[in-house]
């Protein structure tokens, strides 16, 4: 009698249900760049300072704007402004990369498939 599948043993595996599985995770995969390419062009913003500094992002991790209040703007503080800046950023980013995850996981039911 012939060897099937070249003598490997595919733990009672066969063709059948292998190829399944590469099927469905080749669909995985073209799902998880899909909600990649979709939540990269989504905006994200965050506001710091009482509302006095806001961050834009995009979900590629892109910064889209910043708007500040002039009634914050103080010559002598320019510090304060800088941190508020960047705490909106660095939040927007969060918030960006929180909903990437969560998107992906969903997608991918939790398997790293290495993006």
């Amino acid at each position: 009698m012939a060897k099937r599948n070249g003598g490997f043993n595919f733990g009672g595996m066969g063709g059948g249900n292998m190829q399944k599985l590469v099927l469905q995770a080749q669909q995985m995969q073209a799902d998880a760049e899909r909600v990649q390419s979709e939540i990269g062009a989504m905006e994200f913003s965050a506001t710091t300072g009482g509302g006095m500094v806001t961050a834009t992002v995009y979900g590629r991790k892109e910064v889209k704007s910043i708007t500040i209040n002039p009634e914050c703007i103080d010559p002598d503080d320019a510090e304060m402004l800088g941190d508020m800046v960047v705490s909106a950023v660095n939040e927007a980013l969060r918030i960006a990369d929180t909903t990437m995850n969560t998107e992906l996981e969903k997608v991918t039911r939790g398997m790293p498939i290495g993006f």
